[in-house]
């Protein structure tokens, strides 16, 4: 046996899939989840807090451990065997990336730690090097802090201004008023592809068309999109998308910038450091090509590794199967929470993915929350890091139970039930 056979590729080690004659079986998907099978309080975990973060699959716990147990060593630069190893599958699993969103080239994707380190990026690279003062950075009323404080820092530092597209009482983006928003000192527009409070599915693509026609770049929060449905980043002609690992079944820890490449090469370094450079004197430092310019230092080399191989997992099931199945979850959701009495559902999009907000009369959801939880039901409860939204529909929090693609119309008739305990509880 040689050396490089010690060391198993993904491939080796990918898990049977359950998608059978088309149809997506969430029994057998279930499975593939070991946390799924512990309990709570005595009571069978009901995870519903997807869209904080999401399970891992065992696909992805045991690319973890393949790499720490098999392969660990520093990538780039490195001549020996592990070292090389290494580097051959975190480039891997950048190529598996950008065909999982339909990137051009592998050099547009950006390793980062998360959502909020790529918006980050965008606004302390793009953002300084354009905006000037008098300027307007335009978002949405429905966004995550993540994509309103990187602006507001910008906008503070070079006198711009920072202008929000209002929202419906549905929870919708108020297409009008938007356009009217996009001005000639508009330089950046940043939305999400899906709100992670509201569950709101925007229309990116006529966005970014109605952006362009006036040469105003766009950048997408995708967070709360890739777990759920096909991301394809020419299709939708963004110049910037941004999603975490963690919500997608992956690593905590690691997430993805994409950017076009003439946007990627104009912009100046995030970070200085290592792997970012092409050659450092005392006068003048000359930095890497895309996409090192901007990984300085380490990267998170199993992160990288095993947010592939959730890429890869969910490749298996394929997305369409994943979004039809979480569609129709999340209408029986819908349908069943609504209709408990003094239950008023905060979201109601026509076109929404993977989230069901909700207030109880009289009753904080903070209280709904830990009641559950005794029940053995996981959900979020506050203001999801989107106080805006909760201020746009007069509330301080909503509970909000997240769905993903294990989850179960099963695991939905107990969380009826457990806000109807809720409910007696305070009666």
């Amino acid at each position: 046996m040689t050396t490089a056979a010690k060391i198993p590729s993904r491939e080796s080690a990918a898990p049977h899939l359950h998608v059978v004659g088309g149809a997506f079986t969430v029994e057998k998907v279930r499975r593939d989840f070991p946390i799924l099978s512990r309990e709570v309080h005595g009571k069978k975990l009901v995870y519903l807090d997807n869209a904080a973060t999401s399970q891992k699959p065992r696909a992805v716990i045991d690319a973890i451990s393949r790499y720490y147990e098999q392969g660990n060593a520093n990538v780039h630069r490195g001549v020996h065997f592990l070292s090389e190893h290494a580097t051959g599958e975190h480039e891997r699993a950048r190529r598996t990336v950008q065909h999982f969103i339909n990137a051009a080239d592998a050099s547009e994707i950006i390793f980062v730690r998360g959502t909020t380190e790529a918006i980050n990026l965008v606004a302390q690279t793009y953002g300084r090097t354009h905006v000037r003062a008098g300027d307007e950075v335009l978002i949405t009323a429905m966004e995550h802090h993540s994509n309103i404080v990187p602006w507001q820092i910008l906008c503070e530092e070079k006198g711009a201004n920072l202008r929000v597209a209002p929202i419906n009482d549905n929870g919708e983006l108020l297409l009008e008023e938007f356009e009217k928003l996009l001005g000639p000192r508009t330089k950046i527009v940043a939305l999400p592809h899906v709100s992670n409070a509201l569950g709101t599915v925007n229309p990116v693509g006529r966005i970014v068309e109605m952006a362009h026609r006036r040469n105003i770049p766009v950048l997408v929060d995708g967070a709360q999109a890739v777990p759920h449905m096909k991301v394809d980043v020419h299709a939708l002609d963004c110049d910037f998308y941004a999603f975490s690992s963690h919500k997608m079944f992956g690593p905590i820890g690691i997430g993805v910038l994409y950017g076009k490449s003439a946007m990627l090469e104009e912009m100046p370094p995030y970070q200085g450091g290592g792997d970012m450079i092409s050659s450092v004197t005392f006068e003048k430092t000359t930095y890497n090509k895309l996409p090192f310019k901007f990984e300085a230092g380490t990267p998170n080399v199993a992160g990288a590794i095993a947010l592939g191989a959730a890429i890869e997992y969910l490749n298996g099931l394929g997305m369409d199967n994943i979004a039809a199945y979480e569609h129709e979850l999340l209408a029986y959701a819908t349908e069943k929470i609504s209709a408990i009495p003094a239950v008023r559902l905060i979201g109601t999009a026509r076109d929404r993915a993977g989230v069901l907000s909700f207030v109880i009369e009289g009753i904080h959801p903070h209280d709904v929350g830990t009641i559950l939880d005794q029940e053995g039901i996981a959900i979020r409860t506050g203001h999801h890091c989107a106080q805006p939204v909760m201020q746009r529909f007069g509330i301080p929090a909503t509970a909000r139970a997240s769905f993903a693609l294990y989850n179960t119309k099963a695991e939905v008739d107990t969380l009826a039930e457990g806000i109807r305990k809720v409910q007696e509880v305070f009666a």
